[in-house]
């Protein structure tokens, strides 16, 4: 095997040729011509994948490997490990995108040539975009700073009194890239700009790195990425060199789900338009400065790619490699113009310990903290001059992080962070909690629906503040906002299931019920409440909105609990017409059999996995959907003439001309299409080891088909899709088609048996079927409007608004 050839793992095998790992187990076994392992480990050995294509080209298993996989694969098998492979990627989609000519200049030549001059038109886009190296001006270790301004050593006791600070004053001492925005000067009085500086806060911290994240690789770690760089760049010339970063980058973190702490995409939108500036922003649009925002702690960088509008960006993330590829991501993710000043940087360091941007002044911080992190600092910050409402105590590190937001906040600026429940009520920050209150820097408290953002289980925060401006007096209330009932009376209309998880969230319904509360400051029962703070300054000083804002009845007041029981009486009426009517015995069968895999073999039906997640563009249809019968929640993807933009299982969707639809003219449908339902396909979950089959009708048609879920897609003239549900939930049948690990059970739909009948006689049996399943929906009904019922009623004795008459 060549030097440094990519290699693929048995998960990745089964991935390239459409199978499940089960098979790629079995051919290793009976096919002693089977590529030999040539790395990895004796539990997962990897394989070299030029002769694994090879070998399945010549089983007749594999016809072409997709484009996308083969760049995927290389990314996971690259000798210096997937995070090296896309950096090197992300360079190299940069200068694609922005310098096309120089990128066909340099693949014309060889593999060592190309790497030999790829260093220098690499450092010259990421000058572009990121800023330079080794940004100029900066003080360098034993640099004094300036008179006055605490340095790396000099502490300030609490208390300090603050410099006044102007949307036009500067910061004395040196100027560097990072103490002023993007795009303005650094002449002795500043330009007008985004963000403005600190004069008290010290230009230089101990450990900052104020080189850009991504480091300009150099020729020798840059020759084994050549062939993934000429692959990425022909992804790029169909997807698109943004589309194509982020196909890779999400395929690394689905790969290692426990390695990062995500922020969901519609929840990252949600505070970005939290802290969205009022569109009349007092001066014509042209003479408005640029909006600057700052997210401390970078991650992924989901928070600034949901800001809307030209923007000067900043970001930190203590993670190097993870800060390199946010970099990457976020200049891929701009418009692509060039030729003005770089409007993005981003720096690797401890935030709390180590800020990069001590001298910064921004309009808005969005910010995931790190929650639960005793190790933040508290024994080296004490007399940090961040903590002006309070010295946080070593378990309230969330409140150490606001009052870091609130201190890189021009006068005026919007902080929006995410909270876990805890910082709300936790008797150790009531202090800083009061102060915030009283000085009115906390201007929002947003409850949301558990299931929003990891950790899952819990119903995490949104905390909205303002730096308060000097002489302006401090607002006199706080918006308390809980959500967590919208799920709830969402599930409820149609006697569904409610939306616990984070597969069932109605984010639309979320993101207008919060904007609503937070744009027009309004009481709205169960949902918002404006609270005067001198009613939250007690001894707890608890801002948790549940304690404000008790959900309302189930089904609401006597009336709607009148509507609710009038439901309930007519679903049990249905249910009385569709009970079944007596079982006819009769001597047990023995018909000719066939299986799931025969019958897909011989083009009787077709079978697809699901790939989609929710909180994309459209519906998903989940495993929870299909256990609980819920509906997908979401509205289709569908064109101006009303036609779907995702297309049928395993084709591209295209515009009239042929061309592939990607990036706005298609919003999610690239780099891995979906696979979208369609009416009469039969929907069987992979795991738990039940008995509960789906079949699509006209309600489910355009969702995306969720993680966990198999497709069944008969064929209408040879197959009946109620017969072919109905026998595929049998017990005995289900019980044969599963295989039991040692916490689940996992069945493999080809093993599934099916009687052979005529289609005229599969349609009887489909039309019982057919009536059983509504029979089961109907119950599922009556349980889910029963259970309202009786909790609204003791609910309302209890609070008196229902009478015991």
């Amino acid at each position: 095997m060549p030097e440094n050839a990519t290699e693929v793992t048995a998960a990745g095998i089964a991935r390239l040729a459409g199978v499940g790992r089960a098979a790629v187990s079995n051919w290793r076994r009976r096919h002693a011509d089977f590529p030999q392992p040539v790395g990895g480990t004796a539990a997962s050995p990897s394989f070299a994948l030029a002769d694994v294509e090879q070998w399945l080209r010549d089983q007749g298993k594999l016809a072409e490997v997709p484009l996308r996989e083969r760049v995927w694969q290389e990314v996971a098998g690259h000798p210096a490990g997937a995070a090296q492979a896309l950096v090197h990627t992300g360079c190299a989609l940069l200068l694609v995108r922005d310098r096309p000519t120089a990128w066909l200049e340099l693949t014309a030549a060889s593999d060592e040539r190309m790497a030999d001059a790829l260093p220098h038109a690499v450092d010259h886009v990421l000058t572009a975009r990121l800023g330079p190296d080794t940004p100029s001006g900066t003080p360098g270790p034993g640099r004094a700073t300036p008179s006055g301004t605490p340095g790396p050593g000099r502490a300030t006791p609490p208390g300090t009194a603050r410099t006044p600070r102007t949307a036009g004053s500067t910061a004395p001492g040196p100027t560097t890239f990072d103490s002023v925005a993007p795009g303005s000067t650094a002449s002795g009085s500043a330009a007008p700009g985004p963000a403005v500086a600190h004069p008290v806060n010290p230009p230089v911290a101990p450990g900052v790195h104020r080189a850009r994240a991504v480091r300009t690789p150099t020729a020798q770690a840059l020759l084994p990425s050549v062939p993934l760089l000429r692959a990425a760049a022909q992804l790029a010339a169909g997807i698109g060199a943004g589309q194509t970063f982020e196909f890779l980058l999400g395929r690394h973190l689905d790969a290692n789900p426990r390695q990062f702490t995500l922020t969901p995409p519609h929840l990252a939108e949600l505070m970005a338009d939290l802290a969205e500036p009022p569109k009349d922003a007092g001066r014509p649009a042209p003479d408005r400065p640029l909006r600057s925002v700052l997210d401390p702690a970078a991650g992924t960088g989901a928070l600034l790619r949901a800001v809307a509008g030209p923007a000067a960006l900043y970001a930190q993330e203590a993670d190097a490699g993870l800060a390199a590829l946010t970099a990457l991501r976020l200049a891929l993710g701009a418009d692509g113009t060039h030729g003005s000043p770089p409007s993005l940087a981003v720096r690797t360091g401890d935030t709390l310990r180590a800020d990069a941007f001590a001298r910064l002044a921004t309009d808005t911080v969005l910010c995931h903290p790190p929650f639960n992190d005793r190790n933040w600092g508290h024994d080296e910050l004490a007399y940090d001059p961040r903590w002006e409402y309070g010295f946080p105590a070593r378990v309230e590190s969330e409140l150490a992080w606001v009052q870091h937001a609130l201190a890189r906040l021009r006068d005026g600026g919007t902080a929006v962070l995410l909270m876990p429940p805890a910082a709300a009520s936790r008797r150790s920050g009531r202090r800083i909690r009061a102060d915030l209150l009283r000085r009115g820097a906390l201007r929002a408290v947003v409850a949301l629906p558990a299931g929003a953002a990891p950790p899952y289980g819990i119903p995490l925060h949104l905390w909205v503040l303002r730096r308060p401006t000097p002489g302006v007096r401090p607002g006199p209330d706080l918006l308390l906002a809980d959500t967590a009932g919208l799920a709830a009376s969402a599930g409820e209309a149609g006697g569904k299931p409610a939306g616990g998880g984070r597969d069932r969230l109605d984010w639309p319904v979320v993101r207008a019920a919060v904007l609503d509360a937070w744009r027009d400051r309004a009481d709205l029962p169960g949902v918002s409440r404006v609270v005067p703070v001198v009613e939250l300054l007690d001894d707890d000083v608890d801002l948790a909105p549940a304690r404000y804002l008790p959900r309302p009845t189930p089904g609401g007041d006597a009336r709607g609990l009148g509507e609710v029981r009038e439901r309930l009486a007519e679903t049990l009426r249905l249910t009385a017409r569709l009970t079944p009517p007596p079982a006819t015995p009769a001597v047990p069968a023995h018909r000719p059999r066939t299986t799931v895999g025969e019958l897909a073999r011989g083009g009787a039906l077709s079978l697809h996995t699901g790939n989609a997640a929710p909180g994309g563009q459209g519906p998903v249809l989940t495993e929870h959907d299909v256990l609980t019968g819920a509906d997908p929640a979401g509205t289709p993807l569908t064109g101006e003439a009303g036609t779907s933009l995702t297309g049928p299982a395993g084709t591209s969707l295209t515009d009239a001309a042929g061309t592939p639809l990607t990036g706005p003219e298609a919003p999610g449908a690239a780099p891995d299409d979906p696979v979208v339902l369609e009416p009469g396909d039969v929907v069987v979950p992979v795991l738990g080891g039940g008995t509960v089959v789906r079949v699509v009708g006209e309600r489910e048609a355009g969702a995306a088909l969720g993680r966990n879920l198999q497709l069944l897609r008969p064929d209408p003239a040879a197959l009946d899709p109620w017969f072919l549900a109905g026998f595929l939930r049998g017990t005995a049948n289900n019980r044969q088609a599963s295989s039991y690990a040692s916490t689940a059970a996992r069945l493999d739909a080809r093993r599934l048996h099916l009687p052979r009948m005529p289609l005229a006689e599969q349609r009887r049996y489909g039309e019982r079927f057919r009536e059983l399943a509504a029979f089961e929906e109907a119950l599922r009904t009556a349980e889910r409007l029963g259970g309202v019922l009786v909790q609204g009623m003791y609910d309302g004795l209890t609070d008196g608004t229902v009478t015991p008459a």
